[in-house]
């Protein structure tokens, strides 16, 4: 594998995905990682990444120098870089001028890291710090106009620096540097794939899981799903899923997951009806924190008894993903609360099962391909995300039965129209959000004073961030046509046209 060393900066996880993408595995892990964990990992490669910080700074993340002497190829980029030199006898000094944007890079050195690349490459700059003194051994290999020491190299160690972000799409040939790099100069093979993934994750299940018995709460989402597909290949009859309906669900969302996978794809999954529990407890609730920890806590509840009810149970089998993972490990430390996890992950310990959580080193488009591989219908693995809380995080105040109404007639005509112009597939998300407000209208000649319907429709490569989707008009227009004309209560629809950051996906 190769190994990426995370300074903190936002793009650490495009890094990753470009190196999946040669179908080389990777993994991320934090600056500060043991150099005993590095070493037992046994990687072919090392990258660091960028990062915010300045490498002479108080504070600043520094990795254990040693990483140097472990006889593999290094790839700095941008920090990373930087930190090469700081810590091998270079300088890194303030820029007179911060460099960011495109620039063109004139490479002065062939070597494999610019293999079958041409001399002259557009680049994307993000820093205001610069080496002005290398170390040594160290060869300037491209510049800028900005950036005398643009990229260098050590021959004898195969250590490399970029000042640039390889991973970014707005250098074009940036993902031809990071094969040259990881297949040439680390020589790793192109041989991860989702069917070796499948192979491996199969036999690692049977081996953690022996003849005990597995549970898995099943939402009918794309993670859930495949998880559930993908231990149920592993072990059979030994995989109990359940479904536990909480009132907040889409449209026939409860029929479409009985039928898909107790039907068609004939798991053992054990259906819980509790939606009059869940609106009893958000009865006169308006607070979204509090709806999430409701609906988190009650669900857990459900799930521990029903979990009870399968005898020889041991293993609880969760579809966490790589980002969730990289998140809780991450060098930027705590994080703000902003929304509280809304994952089965917060079951608690008196429940005393272990853990199985297959997906927990891909990401979404991944864990999308391997569905594809394991047969899943397209219908599932091409599922915009559907937050745990549900509908009761896209109705802005207390939840109720005919607000819930109003929100699911809304929602499903969106999806029926962002799937009539055949853009489903190519939208994060597409939803509507019940907003807490009235307002005068007029419908046949008479005064109306209804709800109001927000509809949001984003794109993100993995929800970390977000912007909206600039739709055509005629789409916008049909769907609130629709909407006004077709939902009772409803008499006016606005669409949300704010990014994340500053906003949030979910409304709540």
């Amino acid at each position: 594998m190769i190994i990426i060393l995370d300074f903190g900066s936002q793009y650490t996880q495009l890094i990753a995905r470009r190196i999946r993408e040669q179908n080389v595995y990777c993994e991320i892990w934090p600056y500060n990682i043991p150099l005993s964990d590095l070493r037992a990992k046994d990687p072919k490669g090392l990258i660091l990444s960028g990062g915010p910080a300045s490498v002479y700074a108080k504070g600043a993340p520094i990795p254990d120098q040693r990483i140097f002497e472990l006889g593999i190829p290094v790839l700095g980029i941008c920090y990373g870089m930087q930190i090469i030199a700081h810590l091998l006898g270079g300088k890194v000094d303030k820029s007179t001028e911060r460099e960011y944007g495109a620039a063109q890079l004139i490479i002065s050195k062939p070597t494999d890291l610019f293999y079958s690349l041409d001399k002259e490459q557009k680049v994307w700059m993000s820093h205001g710090d610069k080496i002005t003194k290398l170390p040594t051994d160290y060869t300037i290999i491209a510049h800028t106009a900005n950036a005398p020491q643009a990229a260098i190299y050590d021959p004898f160690r195969k250590i490399y620096g970029v000042q640039f972000h390889p991973e970014v799409m707005h250098t074009p040939n940036g993902a031809q540097i990071l094969h040259n790099f990881v297949l040439r100069i680390c020589k790793e093979f192109p041989t991860w794939t989702m069917h070796s993934f499948i192979k491996t994750s199969t036999e690692e299940i049977r081996k953690t899981v022996g003849k005990n018995k597995v549970i898995c709460g099943l939402s009918g989402g794309v993670d859930s799903s495949v998880t559930a597909v993908l231990v149920h290949k592993a072990i059979g009859k030994q995989l109990t899923c359940v479904f536990v309906n909480n009132g907040v669900l889409r449209a026939n969302e409860a029929d479409k997951v009985q039928k898909v996978f107790k039907k068609h794809l004939g798991l053992s999954l054990r259906y819980v009806d509790a939606e009059k529990h869940f609106l009893a407890k958000l009865k006169k609730v308006t607070n979204p924190e509090t709806k999430r920890k409701i609906i988190g806590h009650e669900f857990i509840n459900i799930f521990e008894k029903e979990a009870r009810r399968v005898k020889g149970t041991k293993f609880l089998a969760q579809g966490t993903l790589y980002p969730d993972v990289i998140e809780s490990i991450s060098v930027k430390g705590p994080s703000a609360v902003i929304k509280s996890h809304h994952n089965v992950g917060g079951l608690p310990k008196k429940m005393n099962f272990k853990l199985i959580e297959p997906l927990r080193f891909l990401f979404k488009d991944e864990v999308r391909l391997l569905g594809q591989e394991l047969g899943i219908s397209e219908e599932i693995i091409t599922r915009q995300p559907f937050p745990g809380p549900g509908l009761a995080i896209r109705i802005i105040g207390e939840v109720t039965k005919e607000r819930l109404e109003i929100l699911r007639r809304a929602d499903t005509i969106i999806i029926e129209e962002i799937k009539k112009a055949f853009l489903y597939t190519k939208i994060w998300q597409s939803f509507a959000v019940l907003l807490p407000l009235k307002s005068v209208g007029v419908m046949g000649d008479e005064r109306t004073y209804e709800h109001t319907i927000a509809f949001r429709a984003v794109n993100s490569l993995d929800g970390m961030t977000a912007d909206w989707v600039r739709l055509p008009y005629e789409i916008l227009a049909t769907i609130s046509n629709r909407i006004i004309n077709e939902v009772k209560g409803v008499n006016r629809v606005v669409y949300d046209i704010s990014s994340k950051p500053p906003a949030t996906i979910e409304w709540e």
